[in-house]
């Protein structure tokens, strides 16, 4: 691996997600929300594609996507209501994520797969992508098959199913509706080549794909 990839990862090891960037973008005091798995994949996906349109340092991204629900819709207020400095800040911040620490393990395991793997699922995409070109396929898209690439390959724990199926998923909500057979397609053809290659081991009840 290159060694600026290797300070990166290593940033990434060190990043502290305790709300660091709350004073320029609040978080909520009065809400929250409990972080989950799917949750936690969701906000890799995010802290990926920001980073492949924006290239800002990774443990940065991460320390600030990672710990908030972003607020994107306004709720309407009593229009004879005045509201106070403090009430207009909680009315505008991102609702907050509680995380597990092992929630955020997962996360930050997956982001630095995901930075080892891009070369080889670059190469899958060009191969199993059929008449597209890479600067074709959204960007979403292709985080997503970096993401199940990274995963099938590297968390011998979870079951290939699984790891295809939180993908299809997250699609749901943040891709195209013609991207599930897409992704499908994709990840199911490198995952048969994964297989074959040797870089695949599931071991376990309900652990192996049939293929």
């Amino acid at each position: 691996m290159h060694t600026c990839e290797n300070s990166i990862l290593k940033k990434l090891e060190n990043t502290d997600n305790t709300l660091e960037t709350t004073e320029l973008f609040p978080l909520s005091k009065t809400k929250k929300i409990r972080g989950n798995r799917h949750l936690a994949r969701e906000k890799v996906m995010q802290v990926l594609a920001v980073y492949e349109l924006c290239q800002e340092p990774i443990d940065f991204l991460f320390s600030h996507i990672f710990v908030r629900e972003f607020k994107f819709e306004e709720e309407e207020l009593s229009a004879d209501k005045l509201l106070t400095p403090a009430e207009i800040i909680e009315h505008e911040s991102d609702i907050p994520i509680v995380w597990k620490k092992d929630e955020v393990e997962f996360a930050k395991q997956l982001v630095r797969c995901c930075l080892k793997e891009k070369p080889l699922a670059t190469e899958l995409m060009l191969k199993y992508a059929k008449n597209w070109e890479l600067n074709r396929i959204a960007i979403v898209d292709r985080v997503l098959i970096l993401m199940g690439i990274s995963e099938l390959i590297h968390f011998e724990t979870i079951p290939p199913k699984v790891t295809m199926n939180e993908i299809i998923e997250i699609s749901k909500e943040f891709s195209a509706d013609k991207s599930i057979t897409f992704l499908n397609a994709v990840l199911d053809a490198s995952y048969s080549e994964l297989k074959k290659r040797g870089l695949i081991n599931k071991t376990g009840k309900g652990l192996k794909l049939k293929k």
